[in-house]
């Protein structure tokens, strides 16, 4: 019986497979292999990459080509040029003598690395084996180029360079770089074979077909259905990325006891509580993805957009097109988590330490109503004090402060409601907030909705202003999600403040005053009613022209 693959290459024969081939332009990469370009074919972690390599080094040999395929793998971290050149060309030697049956590569190169060292030997070993061959198909696919970083990378890159004028005679008529990273990206400021932006392409991430078709071939083979709603909540979740839908389709058929029964439909509540397991395990993938949050131009795309502010100063371009190429923002369009998945995981990395802190400060049982409902108001109320005595430190580690304070936030919060619920969250650059909508089972079984709406205020911007906009926007989404309780939250960042002018609570109410003309635009539907004080009952949440709002000042 087959399976979801959620590690290494694809097989057919054990692994549910979207045939490898129908996920590129086939015929435009053949028609750069005939025109003896090099380009770039890259893709983020765990896309299929690999498994896609493999079937074109297939496809193209068994057309007349002669093609090879080498992993960089074991290159990575070395910093010795000779070394780097020793394995790379050792890989390139091992797969043409198995694929192709010449072996006359592994006669070349140590010689020449021995005369040039690895400044020179990479050029002179392709030329030579190129010469000798006399057979102008060859074609080399080269894995997992990117991680060669730094001079290491360069080198390579120009002796490439430097060769690509004797194609296809003296050097392999096409080179195929595949990695992380576009071809824009590669540190080689003297030129490159790698710079027409039209030969570099990208393996993107399943269509809504694809994932249908990949739950299908289960239900194909063992008898067991996805209902609609579950085949909708796999694609909202994942937005098709291939490793978070095979690891949906794995947790909900093969980890999950109740899933393991053939005869039972795959429903959406399975869905959503093997989502839910996903998001607080921590495979490799997540690891993947904490390790490029440690590098300091992806953390600064990253802030901006958990901050959902431009900035004063403009992102790089070249910063955001790596973040895009990483796949931890959406290939397209405006900056935004590329997947509700990753919109939950990524705060979570970033906020590890901090939810540390608040497990050593806080016990989620001290915020259970009698009833097991959660008190969002006394949880807020305790995050004011967190909030004044650790947000100093916490922002040290942040390149843009307003997204330090909306981790922290979202660390506390993540820390207790763990205890018996979840947190969905809204964010993206341009938006100016983040919405988190509550969601807390009671020991009834019902469940509890809150919106919590968090706004940052900076020096120049007017309190009463952000308060009134924040009311307007937290009616919107509490009226989109059928919550029960609104909370407007506003870190105010003005240093010249004492923290007892921060701190305050205040209750509100928020009027609909006209119909809003569409979704992303509801909250002009909305305004902010008069202040009332502290101790006055809370707005009637029953009457359907208003909203309830708490404002929670730190």
């Amino acid at each position: 019986m087959r399976d979801f693959n959620v590690a290494g290459p694809m097989d057919p024969e054990v692994h549910y497979t979207i045939p490898p081939l129908s996920r590129l332009d086939l015929a435009r990469i053949v028609r750069l292999v005939e025109k003896r370009a090099y380009f770039v074919l890259h893709a983020p972690r765990q896309t299929g990459k690999t498994s896609v390599l493999g079937a074109l080094q297939e496809h193209l040999n068994g057309r007349g080509w002669r093609c090879v395929y080498a992993s960089c793998e074991d290159a990575k971290g070395h910093r010795d040029l000779d070394a780097v050149v020793r394995i790379v060309l050792g890989a390139i030697s091992e797969d043409a003598a198995a694929m192709l049956g010449n072996d006359s590569l592994s006669a070349i190169w140590p010689p020449a690395l021995a005369e040039l060292g690895g400044g020179g030997a990479f050029r002179r070993a392709l030329r030579s084996w190129s010469e000798q061959s006399g057979d102008e198909r060859l074609v080399l696919l080269l894995d997992e180029a990117d991680g060669l970083d730094g001079e290491v990378l360069v080198s390579l890159l120009s002796q490439l360079r430097s060769g690509f004028r004797g194609r296809p005679r003296r050097f392999p008529r096409s080179i195929v770089f595949c990695g992380l990273r576009d071809v824009r990206d590669y540190p080689l400021e003297s030129g490159s074979p790698f710079n027409i932006v039209k030969h570099s392409l990208r393996l993107g991430d399943f269509s809504r077909a694809e994932v249908e078709e990949l739950l299908g071939q289960h239900t194909e083979e063992t008898g067991q259905r996805f209902a609609p709603e579950a085949v909708e909540e796999i694609w909202n979740a994942t937005a098709g990325q291939p490793w978070l839908v095979n690891a949906l389709g794995d947790e909900t058929c093969f980890e999950d006891e109740a899933g393991l029964v053939r005869t039972r439909e795959i429903g959406p509540e399975a869905v959503e509580a093997a989502r839910e397991r996903l998001i607080l395990a921590h495979p490799t993938h997540y690891r993947q993805i904490a390790d490029k949050l440690e590098e300091k131009r992806v953390r600064r795309v990253i802030e901006r957009v958990l901050a959902g502010r431009r900035g004063r100063a403009p992102l790089k371009g070249k910063d955001i097109a790596y973040v895009r190429d990483l796949g931890l923002v959406k290939a397209n369009g405006p900056l935004e988590i590329a997947n509700p998945i990753y919109r939950e995981v990524i705060p979570r990395l970033l906020s590890a330490e901090a939810e540390t802190e608040v497990e050593m400060t806080s016990d989620s049982a001290s915020f259970r109503q009698d009833d097991g409902g959660l008190d969002v108001a006394q949880l807020l109320t305790a995050f004011q004090q967190f909030y004044r005595e650790h947000s100093e430190w916490w922002s040290q580690g942040f390149t843009v402060r307003e997204a330090a304070v909306q981790v922290l936030l979202q660390a506390f919060l993540q820390r207790v409601v763990n205890a018996g619920g979840r947190i969905v969250r809204e964010y993206g650059l341009g938006r100016g907030r983040t919405d988190l909508l509550i969601e807390w089972r009671r020991d009834d079984g019902g469940t509890q909705r809150f919106v919590v709406e968090c706004k940052v205020r900076r020096e120049r911007d007017g309190l009463e202003t952000v308060i009134r906009e924040g009311v307007a926007q937290t009616a919107a989404y509490l009226d989109r999600c059928g919550a029960e309780e609104g909370h407007l939250v506003v870190m105010d960042q003005d240093e010249g403040k004492t923290w007892e002018e921060k701190i305050f609570r205040r209750a509100l109410a928020a009027r609909r005053v006209s119909a809003p003309d569409s979704e992303l635009d509801s909250e002009l539907g909305w305004e902010a009613a008069e202040a009332a004080p502290d101790d006055e009952p809370r707005p009637d949440a029953s009457a359907p022209e208003t909203r309830p709002i708490l404002v929670w000042g730190m």
